[in-house]
């Protein structure tokens, strides 16, 4: 199975202890990056800690959780190997992988239900990139445009 690691804040804790352990009952090595509890933290921080597992090859995938999922997943962007969703449907995170080849999505604990949560983890991590027209969009979301881009 594959390695996912998961970051939160305080606002995304209890969802995140909850995919954790949906996460490891369905066999997936699970790499939990934090926080310990529900203790204020700072979203920024955990958002650079998970992209930086996910760059340096230490899990495939990566879960990002906040209050609403926008400030974690700005965070997690920051990362320039990051592909970072915010979705709040699993057709949208089906479409993040299918189209975006997202290696990580944000999740929003004050917008979204457990239930929500676990399809779009489930689409998440079933769905593959569908490449084809697909591949040069996402190679230019890895560079630096220093030309105007029309």
């Amino acid at each position: 199975m594959t390695t996912i690691a998961l970051a939160s804040d305080h606002a995304g804790f209890a969802l995140k202890a909850a995919l954790v352990a949906d996460l490891r009952g369905a066999g997936h090595e699970v790499l939990d990056l934090g926080p310990a509890d529900e203790a204020s933290v700072d979203y920024p921080d955990y958002g650079r800690v998970l992209a930086e597992a996910v760059a340096d090859g230490l899990a495939a995938r990566g879960i990002a959780i906040c209050g609403s999922g926008i400030g974690i997943s700005i965070a997690v962007n920051r990362h320039p190997a990051l592909r970072c969703a915010l979705v709040t449907s699993g057709l949208m995170a089906r479409l993040a992988r299918q189209h975006n080849d997202a290696n990580a999505i944000a999740l929003g604990s004050r917008i979204i239900g457990v239930e929500v949560a676990r399809d779009c983890v489930h689409e998440f991590l079933t769905t593959d990139f569908a490449g084809g027209r697909h591949a040069g969009r996402v190679a230019k979301l890895g560079q630096q445009q220093k030309e105007p881009a029309l």
